[in-house]
């Protein structure tokens, strides 16, 4: 089961096509709606619980079906800054470009979003 959005669709959009005309520059507001937003179109696309994605200090989700994690720190987490995470929602910045130029940093075997990104 998808978990529950808590950003509207339409707000969510409108964030983050505001982000991006901005040059990914936009106002912190703005910026964690975006965020927020995409971070729960990765957990509605990929829904599971085996990889954790942190976008601090705007969010994370679970996503990915696979083994369960339940305690502790999770074993495949995968953390980046904002601008980061919207470029690679959006297609404007390739995973393997970003892990490349350490703007990602992925830990555990799983901790991957080849092919589900990008998600818009």
């Amino acid at each position: 089961m998808p978990p529950r959005r808590r950003t509207p669709v339409a707000e969510g959009r409108a964030a983050l096509e505001e982000c991006r005309a901005a040059d990914w520059s936009a106002d912190r507001r703005t910026t964690a709606t975006a965020v927020r937003f995409t971070l729960e179109e990765l957990s509605t696309t990929a829904p599971g619980r085996t990889v954790e994605v942190r976008v601090p200090p705007y969010g994370a989700v679970q996503c990915i079906e696979g083994p369960v994690h339940t305690r502790g720190t999770p074993p495949n987490v995968i953390e980046t800054d904002g601008v980061t995470w919207l470029r690679l929602a959006v297609g404007d910045l390739d995973w393997e470009s970003a892990l490349a130029g350490a703007m990602v940093r992925a830990s555990g075997q799983r901790a991957h979003l080849h092919g589900l990104l990008p998600l818009l």
